[in-house]
């Protein structure tokens, strides 16, 4: 039977000699067999993309024991403030794998689909025993198409709609409700909403969210109380414009980045929180809590998320035969400072 290279004719020599390392070394990556610097393991599988190398099936089926190492795949583009968030993540799923003896490889989708796919044939390539991964997108296709049964998955952060697999998310519409609802508990009505374009799960559920809670409080939603953009300081900032025009008396916004760019706004238009406008962010880095005056936000338990998610990873690479999904949700947690 002819090899999955034969075509190419691509063999592990080529491999190893393009990476500058040895035929023993691109095995002991691709098996799991011996430790390998992440920078080496990195440059290995780069070749291998580049070349189309992928291991013979027949070998693969061969290897008897687990690598004993989880792949966590997150999708962070340049100068987003969504790495703290992940990192944290990371730290959550490696203090559970490490109390069990498993490593943590660590991978960046950058918010791009084509790079998810590439990565997660990477994955497939060195043999990880599972994958914790926040899709890029709403859609499940690709990523199935790549993973091809050759691991189980967990997802975390967002949910794709056609998948019914393991996942660990925040309840969403939760923080933002609750959010929401203290605004109007302390006198607000004229409320406005910033957040990044719909269409993945957590920017969808904090935008209904926020309806609901107008809706439960007896206020009209208002279209022109709402502004959706790109993910970035900029859009933010711009939007945070639009909107203070419009006589808004408190702004919610959404999303992290986009919360350091309404911070900056409102300072330059001359506007004090909360005497001018009352603000609520989302996710409590370090950096709002000494905002002039410090900024409420809603927290979610990234850590948590992470150790949850190792959880489920293991039992499923240990209990192969469950077949009812892991479905958890995590409670946000609104932290409320001088900001409302």
């Amino acid at each position: 039977m002819a090899s999955v290279n034969s075509k190419k004719n691509i063999r592990i020599k080529d491999v190893a000699e393009r990476a500058n390392v040895s035929t023993a070394t691109v095995s002991h990556v691709i098996n799991g067999t011996r430790y390998v610097s992440p920078e080496v393991t990195e440059r290995v599988v780069q070749v291998m993309e580049e070349l189309d190398y992928r291991p013979n099936s027949a070998a693969r089926s061969l290897r008897s024991t687990k690598t004993n190492t989880i792949g966590f795949l997150i999708p962070v583009k340049k100068d987003d403030t969504s790495k703290s968030f992940f990192m944290s993540i990371a730290e959550g799923i490696e203090a559970n794998l490490n109390s069990k003896g498993y490593n943590l490889i660590l991978s960046n989708s950058k918010e791009d689909m084509q790079e998810e796919i590439k990565r997660i044939k990477m994955f497939n390539t060195q043999l990880v025993d599972g994958l914790i991964l926040a899709p890029t997108n709403d859609d499940f296709n690709h990523i199935q198409e790549v993973l091809d049964n050759q691991f189980p998955i967990v997802m975390i952060d967002r949910l794709p709609i056609n998948y019914d697999g393991d996942f660990v998310l925040v309840d969403n519409f939760q923080g933002t409700y609750d959010g929401v609802t203290k605004l109007v508990a302390s006198g607000y009505k004229k409320i406005g909403f910033i957040s990044s374009e719909l269409g993945i799960t957590t920017t969808n559920e904090r935008f209904e969210g926020y309806k609901q809670a107008l809706k439960d409080n007896n206020i009209q939603f208002n279209d022109k109380f709402v502004e959706l953009g790109l993910s970035s300081f900029q859009s933010g900032y711009e939007l945070t414009e639009k909107l203070i025009t419009k006589q808004i008396d408190s702004l919610f916004i959404a999303n992290n980045i986009m919360t350091m760019g309404s911070v900056k706004c409102i300072q330059d238009n001359g506007l004090q929180m909360p005497d001018d406008i009352a603000v609520i962010g989302y996710d409590n880095y370090d950096w709002t809590k000494i905002t002039t005056p410090p900024l409420s936000v809603v927290n979610q338990p990234a850590f948590d998320i992470g150790f949850k998610a190792a959880d489920c990873i293991l039992n499923r690479i240990n209990n192969k035969d469950k077949k009812k999904a892991f479905h958890i949700k995590l409670k946000a947690h609104l932290k409320v400072r001088k900001s409302i």
